[in-house]
C-alpha cells in the first residue's frame, strides 16, 4: 500500500511539473522579446550616475577660486542670466542646489505635453543648465531628452510610448515575468538531494551536446539570478501599478492604508509679500536646517504645459549624493518664504522610507557599487533567459523522432 501511495504521489508531482513546464513555456514565448528589451535597457541604465558623473565632471564642479569669501548670486538673477545666455521657448522649471558650493547649480527646462502619445512628443523639452552660482556663467547645457541614458530609461519604462499608459505596456509583461521566475524555480527544484547537487553548477566535463549546455545555462543561471530578479522586477512594477505601491506601503508601514497628507498646509500670507528674494529666503532656511545633506530642489513657479495645482510649496532635501532613499521635506509659504513645516527623514514611518528607497533598491544603489554590479549581472542573465529558453523549446521541437 505504501509503495502504491508513493507511486501515486510521484505521478501527481510529475503531472504538476509537466503542467508547470507548459505554463512556463507559454509565458516565455509570449513575453520573451519584451523581457529581453526591458532587461537589456535595465542593465545599461544601472551605472548611469557613475558614467554621467565621469563624463560631466568638468562642469559639475565650477572651479571658482576662493569661494569661502564669496556669496552666490540670487536665484532670480541666475535665472535671468540663463535666459540671456541661452534663450528658450519655455521658461525654466526648477533648480537643484547643492549644499557643497564647489558644485554648479543645475537649472532645468522641463515641459511635458499631456496630449502626446509618444516620448519625443510628450517631452517638448528636457534640458539641464549647469551654471557657476558665483558668476552666473553657463558652463554647459545638456539635452537630457535626446541623451542616451534618458532614451534608454524610457524604453525601459514605457517603450517610448506616452508614460501614462506606456508603463502598462511594459508592466504587464514584467508581471508575467514574475510568475515565470516563480515557475522556473519550481521546475528547477530537483526531486532529491543527489540531483540537487548536480544542478547547482555546470557539469560539462564530458558534455559536448549544445542542447544540454544551453539547458544548463537557462536553468542554472536562471536559478541564481531569479532571487535578485524577483526583487528588481517587483520594485519595477512599483512604478507601473498603484496596487503594488499600496501593497508595499501597507506591508512596510505595519498595516497603514493611508499615506500621510499635508495638503492642508498652504500659503496664507498675501501675494504682496512675494519678492525676488523669496526663493533665496527659502534656500537659506533649507541650508540652515540641513547643512550635511547633499542637495535640494526649488520650483521656480512658472506656468507649464502640464501645469496642475500644487497643494503647497514643498522643498525636498536629498541626504545622499545620487541616492534618493534619504530625504526630508519642508513646506514654505511661497509668498513670504516662511517655514510652515519641517519633516526630517527620521520622522517617517517605515512604509514611507521604503517608498523613498524603492528606486535605489531597483537599480541596486541601496548597496552601493556592489549592489549595482548585482543588478547589472542579474539584468544580463534575465536578458539571456528568453534566448536560451527559446533554444530549449526549439531544440525539443526539432528533435528527430525515431523511425
Amino acid at each position: 500500500m505504501n509503495n502504491r501511495h508513493e507511486h501515486r504521489l510521484k505521478n501527481k508531482k510529475s503531472l504538476f511539473k509537466k503542467w508547470m513546464g507548459k505554463f512556463h513555456l507559454w509565458l516565455g514565448l509570449s513575453t520573451g522579446l519584451i523581457v529581453f528589451i526591458v532587461s537589456i535597457t535595465g542593465a545599461l541604465y544601472v551605472f548611469k550616475e557613475d558614467i554621467q558623473y565621469a563624463l560631466r565632471k568638468d562642469f559639475i564642479y565650477h572651479s571658482e577660486q576662493n569661494i569661502a569669501g564669496k556669496s552666490t548670486l540670487p536665484l532670480r538673477v541666475l535665472e535671468q542670466k540663463i535666459n540671456e545666455q541661452n534663450p528658450e521657448k519655455y521658461p525654466l522649471h526648477w533648480v537643484e542646489i547643492p549644499i557643497d558650493k564647489s558644485k554648479s547649480y543645475k537649472f532645468y527646462y522641463y515641459e511635458r505635453n499631456p496630449d502626446a502619445w509618444n516620448y519625443f512628443d510628450e517631452y517638448q523639452i528636457y534640458k539641464t543648465v549647469y551654471i557657476n552660482p558665483f558668476t552666473g556663467k553657463i558652463l554647459s547645457v545638456q539635452d537630457e531628452k535626446n541623451g542616451f541614458f534618458n532614451i534608454v530609461k524610457f524604453i525601459h519604462w514605457s517603450f517610448l510610448l506616452k508614460s501614462d499608459w506606456g508603463k502598462y505596456v511594459v508592466g504587464i509583461p514584467v508581471l508575467i515575468f514574475v510568475f515565470m521566475l516563480i515557475s522556473g524555480i519550481i521546475l528547477w527544484w530537483p526531486r532529491n538531494k543527489a540531483a540537487r547537487k548536480q544542478r547547482f553548477w555546470f557539469q560539462w566535463k564530458n558534455i559536448k551536446n549544445w542542447k544540454r549546455k544551453n539547458y544548463d545555462l537557462h536553468s542554472i543561471l536562471g536559478f541564481y539570478a531569479s532571487f535578485i530578479a524577483l526583487i528588481v522586477a517587483m520594485t519595477g512594477l512599483f512604478y507601473s501599478f498603484f496596487f503594488i505601491q499600496a501593497f508595499f506601503y501597507f506591508i512596510f508601514s505595519g498595516g497603514n492604508t493611508v499615506y500621510p497628507d499635508f495638503s492642508h498646509i498652504k500659503t496664507k500670507d498675501p501675494i504682496e509679500m512675494k519678492s525676488a528674494q523669496t526663493l533665496d529666503k527659502i534656500a537659506l532656511q533649507v541650508e540652515q536646517h540641513y547643512p550635511n545633506y547633499s542637495a535640494y530642489t526649488i520650483d521656480l513657479g512658472h506656468p507649464h504645459l502640464d501645469d496642475h495645482e500644487h497643494e503647497n510649496f514643498t522643498v525636498y532635501v536629498r541626504g545622499l549624493e545620487d541616492k534618493y532613499y534619504i530625504y526630508s521635506e519642508m513646506i514654505f509659504d511661497e509668498n513670504s518664504g516662511k517655514l510652515l513645516m519641517n519633516r526630517p527623514y527620521e520622522k517617517r514611518n517605515f512604509g514611507e522610507k521604503y517608498v523613498a528607497a524603492n528606486y535605489d533598491i531597483h537599480v541596486g544603489a541601496i548597496l552601493g557599487t556592489f549592489g549595482k554590479i548585482l543588478a547589472f549581472i542579474s539584468s544580463l542573465i534575465c536578458a539571456s533567459l528568453p534566448i536560451t529558453g527559446f533554444l530549449v523549446w526549439w531544440g525539443r521541437k526539432k528533435k528527430v523522432k525515431p523511425m
